[in-house]
């Protein structure tokens, strides 16, 4: 599918390797530290709260400037927090607090990473190469983020607690080097000067406008847009009632499940395993199932996955609940970006990403907070019930809507510039 999606494939694969590694880290570490689940959901939810608080802005920048140089200058800052937690960690001068503040700050940079660096498929590809080149972007998360990262991340922190974080520094560097090698973004950047069509010379730049009028401008569009705005909101009840047990899993898998440190990094990498057979199956199901059917029975496999954890003592039975919702996860994030990237049109990309991400981690912030309440009310197989009871309830609300979603045409835009040059 050309040059460009290469170097995005190998940087987004590259990233993947270092934030799969503190996938398992980053909680160890914090449950190291305390055995408070508030505190222990508190850290995922540092990380994620930056969407709810810069989670628009970002979306409206992404659709101003050079969305490439972004996340370049986002993994860089990433990069920063990372080494500097690594001295605070062998100097021993690390805590609880320490931990939690570079938690926020990487996730602040991670708001610029995947806003920007979620634009930028759309503007290499054909809308009909989306789906496949979506399912790459994802075969590389599962087989780097989690597959490989946690036991390698797990088996590090047991080593020493620097080294899962010196090795995470090394690979964002690296892939801030190999996005840069991707052409200039082919999208002329909201504001910037732009070619006559009469061959006269270089118009004028536009009058720039207000970030909120731009945030108001996306919002409009997506509250306008049914389809578009059914599926962010089914993204976001989801994500709250999926991040009410994931928020405590570490004290789950080795406090209820008694698994140990490599045993919930054997978690991750069970679910990463569903995922690299959904990617085997991904092309004869998307030729042979409609969307439609392929949604319902994945948020259907939600709802019984929630059941399934909060019944099973055995940790060999959660491995296989994991595989199983690793090869659902899949095909459901592969569908659901692919469905909003064919219907939203390109100089709304970045709003209307950020728009559903501010859902995705908006969802997971609240259901990660009253995840660390009820398991520290009821105990730790009470979010796992809570998640049952929510996820069955939003299915059956929207059951209905999924076919308007799917059957909706792909948005008539301009094709993007430099798609020619990136066809076979």
């Amino acid at each position: 599918m050309g040059t460009d999606f290469r170097w995005l494939l190998a940087s987004s694969w590259t990233s993947n390797v270092g934030d799969g590694v503190a996938l398992a880290a980053a909680p160890l570490l914090i449950a190291s530290m305390t055995s408070s689940p508030i505190l222990v959901a508190a850290g995922a939810i540092l990380q994620f709260l930056p969407w709810l608080v810069f989670g628009l802005h970002v979306g409206a920048i992404a659709d101003r400037f050079d969305r490439r140089r972004l996340v370049m200058f986002a993994n860089a800052a990433r990069t920063v927090v990372l080494l500097a937690l690594c001295v605070f960690l062998v100097t021993g001068a690390a805590n609880i607090w320490i931990v939690l503040a570079a938690s926020f700050l990487y996730g602040t940079a991670e708001v610029f990473v995947d806003t920007a660096g979620s634009t930028l498929l759309p503007m290499l590809l054909k809308p009909a190469d989306l789906g496949l080149g979506n399912a790459r972007l994802q075969a590389g998360f599962l087989v780097a983020n989690q597959f490989a990262g946690p036991p390698l991340g797990a088996f590090l922190f047991a080593a020493g607690h620097a080294w899962p974080f010196l090795l995470e520094a090394v690979c964002v560097s690296l892939a801030v080097v190999l996005i840069s090698r991707i052409a200039r973004t082919p999208v002329p950047p909201r504001g910037e000067t732009a070619p006559r069509t009469d061959g006269t010379g270089s118009a004028p730049a536009p009058e720039r406008t207000k970030v909120h009028t731009d945030i108001a401008e996306g919002l409009g569009w997506l509250w306008r847009n049914p389809p578009v705005r059914m599926l962010v909101l089914i993204i976001l009840l989801f994500n709250v009632t999926w991040a009410a047990p994931w928020g405590v899993l570490v004290l789950y898998a080795t406090t209820h499940l008694h698994m140990g440190a490599i045993g919930y990094g054997a978690l991750t990498t069970a679910s990463a395993a569903g995922g690299l057979l959904a990617t085997v199956s991904f092309g004869w199901l998307e030729r042979h199932v409609t969307f439609a059917t392929m949604m319902r029975v994945c948020l259907s496999l939600e709802v019984l996955m929630h059941l399934a954890f909060a019944l099973t003592t055995a940790g060999w039975i959660a491995l296989v609940i994991m595989v199983v919702f690793g090869f659902y996860a899949f095909i459901w994030g592969t569908i659901s970006t692919t469905v909003r990237q064919r219907l939203v049109p390109h100089s709304l990309q970045g709003r209307v990403a950020s728009v559903n991400s501010v859902g995705v981690f908006g969802g997971m912030v609240i259901g990660q907070a009253l995840g660390g309440v009820i398991a520290q009310t009821w105990g730790l197989t009470a979010p796992w019930w809570f998640a049952f009871g929510g996820a069955a309830l939003t299915l059956l609300f929207v059951w209905r809507p999924i076919s308007q979603i799917t059957s909706t045409p792909p948005v008539q835009d301009d094709a993007p510039d430099g798609v020619q040059a990136n066809e076979p």
